[in-house]
């Protein structure tokens, strides 16, 4: 770790890495509490995959990769939002056709490129140490919309996700909230995607707020404890993975599902020893 304190003093790369790494946090701590308390993560991963796709048609068009897949995103959660509004029994099973036709169409559409290989890597399984300045500002970008939409809607998405029949009584529009909730998720999505990849999304999605969730009460603590929960997991996953030369996407989804399962298995534990403490009194 203080062979990287020290390179990150000295490299621009590190530190546009860096900077990537908290950025995600902010989008996955926002979104990922939503998804987490609502259990969106399939339909999350059903996303990821599906942009896939839409990267693979920019590729071969020979366009921004980054805009074929938000454009993916965004029409795959549209229509699974709508789906599942109007036949939710069929869902599953459209996210998973949605999500096997993304890969698909990504693959034969890479496939039908030259010289794709490696930045086809580099967007499955992530390559957070290329992110260039851009980036940075599309990233930064994407945090304030997500998190301008929370606070002009904070109220509206909590009684959606949370009471959905007393919304509706209200008067509430209840499908107009879930979509652009689905829209966000997307747009988060799109953001990790430089950060952990495709394949990886989810769990740096999740975890934060999964961990969070067993700790604190409201929606906005939840919140703000998964921003914070995810930095550490980017920064403790980057200073882990300078000195050894591991991939760094992988090494901050290693420290997140370390640290969810600890946290976790710690909670339970203190849960039977306070059960065992009342039984005794």
């Amino acid at each position: 770790m203080t062979g990287f304190v020290g390179a990150l003093v000295d490299h621009t790369f590190l530190q546009y890495a860096l900077l990537a790494g908290l950025l995600a946090s902010i989008g996955c701590g926002i979104v990922g509490t939503y998804v987490v308390v609502t259990r969106l993560g399939y339909l999350a991963g059903g996303i990821a995959h599906t942009v896939l796709g839409g990267m693979g048609v920019a590729y071969f068009l020979d366009t921004a990769p980054m805009g074929g897949a938000l454009i993916a995103a965004l029409v795959a959660a549209l229509i699974i939002g709508w789906v599942k509004l109007r036949w939710q029994q069929h869902e599953d099973t459209l996210i998973g056709a949605l999500w096997a036709i993304g890969m698909a169409v990504g693959i034969i559409f890479i496939s039908r490129t030259p010289g794709y290989n490696i930045d086809l890597m580099s967007y499955l399984f992530g390559n957070i140490l290329l992110v260039s300045r851009q980036q940075l500002w599309l990233m930064a970008g994407v945090d304030l919309v997500i998190a301008l939409t929370v606070v002009a809607f904070y109220r509206q998405f909590l009684a959606a996700s949370f009471d959905e029949e007393f919304a509706r009584l209200r008067g509430m529009h209840i499908e107009f909230y879930y979509l652009l909730l689905l829209c966000m998720l997307a747009l988060t999505v799109v953001l990790l995607i430089q950060v952990v990849g495709l394949i990886l999304v989810i769990a740096l999605l999740t975890l934060p707020a999964a961990i969070a969730v067993q700790y604190v009460g409201s929606l906005g603590r939840i919140m703000i404890l998964a921003i914070a929960l995810g930095a550490l997991f980017t920064c403790a996953g980057l200073g882990l993975s300078y000195e050894p030369d591991l991939p760094a996407g992988a090494m901050i989804i290693l420290v997140a599902g370390i640290s969810y399962l600890l946290a976790t298995l710690s909670l339970g534990l203190f849960r039977q020893w306070r059960i065992g403490q009342r039984s005794q009194t």
